[in-house]
């Protein structure tokens, strides 16, 4: 027969002590499931409102950072740094990753200042998104001055603005991928110590352009690329009665381009006359499987004779569905036009 030991305290009528005990574990285990569950819950809140896990740092007047440069100080891995409308006389540099740098609003205008000597934005981190500001009036000693310097990682750029600038976009590493899109680029570029264009980007894997505009870019070309493929689709790259751009697209080392879908015009002040697109320029250092342009619209409004490409390469281009207008011959170089 078993034993029933009653301990001060601890009784409870009608129940052994093995019961009660049983009781208070289940007890425990009931309430800690509970709190692991709320604790579950709290986590799933805050990574539900901030995909990265990192923190949201806000800039603006009554902010805790009152520039962009003082949240990039700061800014860790996964951070999101969102900027109030305004004018900042500011630039900055962002060293950590996956950063997400943003405006909350029309009018966020980041001007004047450059950092390192390089940029109004230097970008130091991997995978960095900028969307929805304008950058604006960089200038540098070496003439190399840019809305965005890219020194390391990839890039994505959506919804910027970039107005009188050196150069809007400038550099690149080795393996990384630059995607623009919905973007304004409007009186960049200087041919002066050195040209410095619309955007020029170096010997990156991938440069993606969709969807946005360059006008009156001045004297270099609109858009450079030594990437191993070029995209530029649905855009619209025009000189205007005031832009005297070099080429409108050139790939100098070869590589894939794809041209398609896009509005493209050479104006009276262009002072290059040779073509609109140039590929091979500066001798082929990319493997060059495939020359792609097809269906754009390209206007010549200057009263001289250009190409619409001008392929250096031994790689046929293949021009198909182009719609041209004025003083324009479709091809120069290898290739077929359908």
């Amino acid at each position: 027969m078993r034993r029933k030991i009653a301990f001060a305290g601890q009784g409870i009528p009608g129940m052994s002590v093995g019961s009660a005990c049983d009781a208070r574990i289940n007890g425990i285990i009931k309430m800690t499931i509970a709190r692991t569950t709320l604790a579950m819950l709290v986590l799933a809140g805050i990574f539900a409102s901030s995909p990265s896990g990192g923190a949201t740092l806000e800039v603006g007047p009554s902010r805790t950072y009152k520039t962009p440069s003082a949240a990039a100080a700061v800014a860790k891995n996964g951070d999101h740094i969102k900027i109030e409308p305004g004018e900042y006389f500011d630039c900055a540099v962002w060293n950590a990753d996956d950063l997400v740098i943003e405006g909350t609003g029309p009018g966020v205008v980041i001007t004047d200042k450059t950092c390192m000597g390089k940029g109004l934005f230097v970008v130091e981190g991997n995978n960095t998104t900028v969307r929805n500001l304008t950058l604006t009036r960089a200038r540098v000693p070496d003439m190399n001055g840019a809305g965005i310097r890219l020194d390391k990682g990839n890039l994505t750029v959506d919804g910027v603005k970039f107005i009188d600038n050196q150069n809007g976009i400038f550099g690149g590493a080795p393996g990384a991928t630059v995607t623009i899109r919905n973007s304004d680029f409007d009186r960049n570029g200087t041919c002066a110590a050195a040209c410095a264009h619309g955007i020029y980007l170096e010997n990156i894997d991938l440069v993606r352009v969709e969807n946005s505009r360059f006008s009156n870019t001045r004297q270099a070309h609109s858009i450079k690329s030594r990437a191993k493929r070029t995209e530029v689709i649905g855009s619209t790259v025009t000189d205007g009665p005031d832009g005297t751009s070099s080429y409108l697209i050139e790939a100098p080392n070869g590589g894939v381009l794809i041209v398609r879908d896009n509005t493209l015009e050479k104006g009276p002040k262009s002072e290059n006359h040779t073509a609109a697109i140039a590929i091979g320029a500066e001798g082929v250092t990319n493997p060059t499987p495939e020359i792609t342009v097809t269906n754009n619209n390209f206007r010549n409004d200057g009263s001289y004779q250009t190409a619409l490409v001008w392929n250096l390469t031994a790689t046929p281009a293949m021009l198909r569905g182009n719609k041209l207008s004025g003083p324009v011959i479709p091809l120069k170089g290898d290739g077929t036009v359908q």
